[in-house]
């Protein structure tokens, strides 16, 4: 059989290119606040041990170097606001973390801190989901920790606003609650490394594209939820994230 030439292929097909072989995925998207468009999510990073209370309780230090804690989640794990969250299999200790996201509207590579923020397209609360019991097995046998934080349901996030309308979040308290009681608390002027420079550091290591979202780290005492728990996650100035685990 002869290879194939793609662009051959794609003229002679034309519009029967538009046919799937099997069904197609929704592309994810989150509610944008006060508009009828949606924000498409296309890929979405985490940046570990960002607080320094929290990268003292892991005892894994804070990031440092070129390279931070970065990792990458499915789009498709996304949950929104008020939704149910499904626990997920394969874990006996999941750990919900309160954290910013950056949604990125702007693409770029190699992006100076000076000019990161005009890459962004709004902020919003989400949830890292964990599966501590699974990290830890991955950290002593020297594993990729993927699958401890990419599952289905693995990134609740709440709907964006744009920055344009709320601008650049600096300094606020951030926390989470679960079944009405205090869990994690912080305050936005703790990040280690702020969004500009997440971005920055990350744009060098991957071109930044319109749809990315950055969970940028999380404060310290995240703790283990069960089903029927139920969560609410605060940022000061943003919508909140409200959860039911069943």
């Amino acid at each position: 059989m002869k290879p194939l030439n793609e662009a051959r292929y794609r003229a002679e097909l034309g519009e029967k290119l538009l046919n799937y072989a099997i069904p197609a995925y929704e592309i994810p998207t989150l509610a944008v606040v006060g508009e009828v468009s949606r924000f498409p999510v296309r890929r979405i990073y985490t940046v570990g041990r960002n607080y320094a209370a929290h990268a003292a309780e892991t005892g894994l230090g804070g990031p440092t170097g070129p390279i931070p804690g970065f990792s990458l989640k499915p789009a498709d794990s996304i949950v929104t606001d008020g939704a149910e969250f499904n626990y997920p299999p394969g874990t006996s200790q999941l750990d919900p973390e309160v954290e910013m996201v950056v949604a990125i509207s702007k693409s770029g590579a190699d992006i100076p801190r000076e000019t990161a923020l005009e890459h962004v397209f709004g902020y919003s609360v989400g949830i890292d989901m964990i599966r501590r019991d699974v990290m830890r097995d991955c950290i002593a046998n020297e594993h990729s920790w993927d699958l401890c934080k990419s599952f289905d349901g693995a990134s609740p996030c709440g709907p964006v606003h744009r920055v344009d309308q709320i601008g650049h979040l600096k300094a606020g308290a951030i926390w989470i609650e679960i079944n009405g009681e205090r869990r994690q608390e912080g305050d936005l002027d703790d990040l280690i490394w702020d969004p500009a420079e997440i971005i920055s550091r990350l744009s060098r290591m991957s071109r930044m594209e319109p749809g990315d979202i950055i969970y940028t780290g999380t404060p310290r005492g995240p703790a283990p939820i069960s089903p029927g728990d139920k969560l609410l996650a605060h940022i000061d100035g943003l919508w909140e994230l409200e959860l039911e685990v069943v």
